[in-house]
């Protein structure tokens, strides 16, 4: 950890010298002495300061500066670091402006000129100061800070990102943190643009896209191999299981995520059904461990990029991304699961990301401690979504459109034993209001049309989603629905598909394309359960091994 600072700043460089001198003999061996000749440059160093995160214990300032005076810069200076203890050094004339700054900055204290000899007049005030300002002070937190407002999208976007690919950060909401504010406005005109991320070398980005941030936080971006022997897209269960077992029989793989692995089901606050884990296992956990489990075995995971499309070039798949570049591939595997479904009734894009969210249970839940939330939905991420919710909300409200909830047996009993947990039958949402955030949604009653206004901090949005494949749609044979069609399900009438020029028939999750393969929640006729992804990733890899025998 770095020594906390004692900053100092003095218009006349004799004094300046004379208190640097003064100060460095007693404190230099705890403590890192930093100099300023004006109010100015004292306020600079004081935000470098901040957005590197270095402490600052004590604030020595001469009170007549030209341009800003001592009380003036300790006024900007305490909106940085309010707790850090505040002492003007004055002339015997000086006295009323220094009780005045008592007042008005809660000044600790005020030194006259000289103050020879320093035993007797600095330190021992110093010392004290310091000693409260260490007793007082939590430990420093070293790493990534997230600047903005909880009603802000953007700000609620990059949180998202951060915490989906499992990045600690801490959170700092201008709306109530003064120097949270003041930092940002140090680097960000007025405030206007948020979030801003606060980096530990003293960098920032302003409002970044996922791509520019996993590029900051050290996330691959960008392919390191010319060739691969399958690129896997979508980094959910089924994805994952591929990267597992194809790494560790020594296959090149690359997996490409557009926001973080783990899927919708990473997005689980917990999981209670899945294989050896009796006592359930929250999505997170489970994604996180098997991402270190594909990485130690040598996937490369590509993370902020989207797949554009894919081009054949016999033998060879060449992967096209949102960012321009290619990856070349003899297979590729399409695990890209589900986009979720919008809820289209009014208020409810306007007011996505500021109350309204589409899953994210697990990332904003803290925000509404004791406040009243919503859950749409009724299966089991819904199910899931209530039952963590209702451990901080004041009350959680189910709204099912049927009259029965799709649910498992174990979380329809863990429903029915919540106290603040209500389910809504034949209900649904009809309105989102609210000004500038949720405030309230307007619920109608499927069997009467009657309408009724509940009150609503939070609305957590669990309705299903629509296979993510319109990049290959063109490409490989679709439902109408979207779902990717694979093995004997291709053959029409006995035939192989158009699109196939292989002389073998397809493989059981092969798609129409020879080499492309498909697993998971995108493939037709899937059973949507995350034991059946997994065991389908593994089989991807198997046939693929076989493909690659004939190219």
């Amino acid at each position: 950890m770095a020594k906390p600072v004692i900053l100092i700043v003095d218009d006349e460089p004799q004094v300046l010298s004379a208190v640097e001198r003064d100060l460095r003999r007693h404190y230099r061996g705890d403590y890192r002495i930093v100099r300023a000749g004006s109010g100015q440059e004292a306020l600079e160093a004081t935000r470098q300061l901040k957005l590197r995160e270095e402490p600052l214990a004590l604030m020595v300032a001469d009170q007549r500066m030209p341009g800003m005076t001592g009380t003036e810069f300790l006024v900007e200076a305490k909106r940085l670091y309010p707790d850090a203890r505040k002492v003007l050094l004055t002339a015997y004339a000086d006295t009323e402006a220094a009780i005045a700054s008592i007042n008005a900055i809660g000044l600790d204290y005020y030194l006259q000129k000289p103050w020879d000899p320093p035993e007797q007049r600095l330190y021992p005030v110093l010392d004290d100061l310091i000693g409260r300002w260490t007793a007082s002070t939590s430990p420093k937190f070293d790493g990534i800070r997230v600047a903005g407002t909880q009603w802000s999208p953007s700000s609620h976007r990059v949180k998202d990102f951060l915490s989906r690919n499992r990045i600690p950060y801490k959170w700092l909401d201008i709306e109530r943190d003064d120097s949270a504010r003041a930092l940002v406005e140090g680097v960000s005109k007025d405030g206007a643009r948020i979030p801003v991320v606060f980096f530990p070398d003293g960098t920032a980005l302003i409002e970044p896209e996922s791509r520019e941030l996993a590029v900051q936080v050290g996330l691959l971006t960008q392919a390191s191999q010319p060739l691969y022997d399958v690129v896997i897209i979508g980094g959910g269960p089924a994805g994952l299981a591929a990267a597992v077992y194809g790494s560790s029989e020594g296959m090149k793989i690359a997996m490409v995520e557009r926001e973080a692995t783990g899927g919708q089901a990473g997005m689980s606050s917990m999981i209670e059904n899945y294989l050896g884990f009796p006592k359930g296992v929250s999505g997170a956990d489970l994604a996180e461990r098997a991402t270190i489990q594909a990485r130690r075995f040598g996937t490369e995971i590509l993370t902020g990029v989207e797949v554009k499309g894919i081009r054949i070039e016999d033998p060879y798949r060449i992967v096209v991304l949102s960012d321009g570049s290619e990856v070349t591939t003899k297979a590729v595997m399409i695990a890209t699961g589900m986009t979720v479904r919008k809820l289209n009734v009014p208020g409810i894009e306007r007011l996505t990301g500021a109350g309204v969210y589409y899953g994210a249970a697990v990332t904003e839940a803290m925000n509404y401690r004791a406040k009243p939330v919503l859950v749409i939905g009724g299966a089991n991420s819904a199910g899931q979504g209530a039952v963590f919710l209702a451990r901080f909300a004041s009350k959680v409200t189910l709204v099912v459109r049927r009259a029965w909830l799709d649910q498992s047996k174990y979380l329809r009993d863990q429903i029915a034993a919540m106290p603040n947990l209500e389910v809504r039958f034949k209900s649904e949402v009809a309105e989102a209001a609210g000004t500038g955030r949720l405030e309230a949604a307007v619920l109608k009653n499927t069997e009467t049309g009657a309408l009724e206004t509940v009150p609503a901090s939070a609305m957590f949005i669990f309705i299903g989603a629509v296979p993510h494949s319109e990049f290959v749609a063109g490409l490989v044979e679709r439902t109408p629905e979207g779902f990717i069609v694979t093995g004997p399900d291709l053959f029409a009438e006995g035939k192989h598909p158009r699109t196939w020029t292989a002389k073998r028939d397809p493989f059981l999750l092969e798609t129409s394309v020879p080499g492309i393969f498909a697993a998971g929640d995108v493939r037709f006729g899937t059973i949507s359960r995350i034991a059946s992804a997994v065991g389908q990733g593994g089989m991807v890899i198997s046939f693929a091994e076989e493909y690659l025998k004939t190219v």
